[in-house]
């Protein structure tokens, strides 16, 4: 069993930060990419940043471009997104999520199909 944990949200107002963590657990397996993805209340899921665990590129939405990071910590098997400068259309559901699969292409990695398993969500809320 794999497993996902989340952990890092809460309650801040507009213009601070969160650093969000996603550990992984349980069985070893193989993942190409981990990644971050959002959901409001209403709104479908949608994708935030992913990280090829291997060599550490990234792709972000346009959206958080330039205020959001994600990174990992190999040894640790966790991956962290760090929010700056974060406004109230940020507030939502965020999950992490690892892809087993190989894509050559980082633009397959936006999408959550491509991801095998979840954690179980942290919320975070910005407030104006």
């Amino acid at each position: 069993q794999v497993q996902l944990v989340e952990s890092g949200g809460g309650l801040v107002q507009a213009g601070g930060s969160l650093r969000l963590s996603c550990a992984t657990s349980g069985r070893s397996f193989s993942r190409h990419a981990m990644g971050w993805f959002r959901q409001a209340p209403g709104k479908e899921r949608e994708f935030v940043a992913a990280i090829r665990w291997s060599v550490g590129s990234t792709y972000y939405a346009d959206s958080v471009k330039g205020r959001f990071t994600i990174s990992r910590d190999n040894a640790k098997n966790t991956v962290y997104l760090q929010m700056n400068s974060l406004k109230p259309e940020d507030t939502a559901v965020y999950y992490c999520a690892a892809a087993q699969k190989y894509y050559s292409n980082s633009i397959y990695y936006t999408g959550a199909g491509q991801y095998d398993y979840w954690g179980q969500g942290t919320q975070v809320t910005v407030s104006s």
